[in-house]
C-alpha cells in the first residue's frame, strides 16, 4: 500500500505553499502528490503560476503528480477552468465534480472523495466512464470499504482511503468564512487566509465541533487510522491518503510510513503523532461504523 498526499484545501500564502511542496518533494515518503484548488476558485490565481515549478520539483524527486479539480463548479469561469484542466494529458487528473466527468469525456482519470463513490455499482459505473482510481469518501465504514475495494479490484481500479487529516464533510454554495466576518462571498477579502487549519466552530456551550474552510465544512478532529493500517491491504485498499494540515506534514508522513512498514507499532506511532499535532484530537469512528468524532481503541480486524 502506498502513501499519498491529498490536495491542500486551505488558503495558504504562495510562499508558504511553495515551501511546503519543496519539503514534501525532498523529505516526505509519499509516492503521489495531489495539486490544485479543490475548494474556492478565487484562491487559484494566487498560486497557479507556480504549479509548473511545483510539478517539476515533485517529479524530479520521484513523486507522481495528480492535478485535482474543484469540488463545486457553479460559475462560468469555474466551468472553463475545469474544462481546461480536463484537457491535460501529460499528468493524471482527479475529478471532484460531475462537470469534470462531462469535460473529460470518458478519458482516463482518478475520482476524488467529493464524487461519493459509496458502493460497488457506482464504482462500476465510474470505471465505465474512464476512472482508473477512486478515493472513497471519508465517512465510509470498514465493511462498506471492503465491498467497494473488492469490486474495484475486479475492475482494475485503485482504491484510496483517507487515513489522516480533517474529514471533508460538506461544501456549500455560500462561504461560511465570509459570512462569519460580515462579508459576502464576492467581497470576502480572502479572510480564510487567517485560518491555515480552518476556522473553529463551537456549540452553544463552547465545545469545539467543526472547522470552517471557506465553503467547506470539516471535522474538528483529525482522522487517524494508524491502528487500522495493517489490515487495509487485505481489504484491497491500494493507497492511504494524508490530508495536509497546519502541522509538520513531513513528520506526519514519516510516522505513517514507519507504521506501514512495521518499523514501529501503532501505539508508538500515535504517541509521535500526538506530539506533532498538539492541541488536536484524533478520530476513527467512521471507520468503525460509529459516530465520526469518536476514537475507538481497537483494531479494525479484531473480531
Amino acid at each position: 500500500m502506498e502513501l499519498t498526499l491529498g490536495p491542500l484545501a486551505y488558503h495558504w500564502t504562495p510562499e508558504r505553499r511553495a515551501d511546503f511542496y519543496a519539503r514534501i518533494a525532498d523529505e516526505a515518503p509519499v509516492s503521489t502528490v495531489y495539486l490544485g484548488e479543490v475548494i474556492c476558485s478565487k484562491r487559484a490565481p494566487f498560486f497557479e503560476r507556480e504549479i509548473p515549478r511545483m510539478i517539476e520539483r515533485l517529479t524530479r524527486a520521484g513523486k507522481r503528480v495528480v492535478l485535482s479539480s474543484l469540488a463545486e463548479v457553479m460559475l462560468k469561469r469555474e466551468r472553463q477552468a475545469t474544462d481546461g484542466l480536463m484537457e491535460i494529458e501529460e499528468h493524471e487528473v482527479e475529478i471532484n465534480n460531475a462537470a469534470g466527468l462531462l469535460a473529460r469525456g470518458g478519458r482516463a482519470h482518478r475520482v476524488g472523495p467529493f464524487l461519493n463513490a459509496y458502493n460497488e455499482a457506482t464504482i462500476d459505473w465510474m470505471a465505465g466512464q474512464g476512472a482508473t482510481h477512486v478515493c472513497l469518501p471519508a465517512e465510509m465504514p470498514r465493511d462498506a470499504v471492503a465491498v467497494a475495494a473488492q469490486a474495484a479490484a475486479t475492475l482494475g481500479v485503485g482504491v484510496e482511503v483517507q487515513v489522516f487529516g480533517r474529514a471533508p464533510l460538506a461544501v456549500s454554495a455560500r462561504c461560511y468564512h465570509a459570512r462569519a466576518h460580515g462579508r459576502t462571498k464576492d467581497n470576502c477579502k480572502f479572510i480564510c487566509e487567517d485560518d491555515p487549519d480552518g476556522m473553529p466552530l463551537s456549540t452553544g456551550d463552547g465545545q469545539p465541533i467543526l472547522r470552517v474552510n471557506g465553503i467547506q465544512t470539516q471535522s474538528e478532529s483529525y482522522i487517524e487510522l494508524l491502528q487500522e493500517l495493517s489490515g487495509m491491504g487485505a481489504l484491497g485498499i491500494t493507497h492511504a491518503r494524508l490530508m495536509p494540515q497546519d502541522v509538520d506534514m513531513v513528520a506526519v508522513a514519516h510516522v505513517f510510513d514507519e507504521v506501514l512498514g512495521g518499523r514501529i507499532d501503532p501505539d508508538e506511532g500515535r504517541a509521535r503523532l500526538s506530539a506533532i499535532c498538539t492541541g488536536t484530537s484524533f478520530s476513527n469512528g467512521f471507520w468503525h461504523g460509529e459516530a465520526g468524532y469518536r476514537h475507538i481503541s481497537r483494531r479494525a480486524d479484531a473480531a
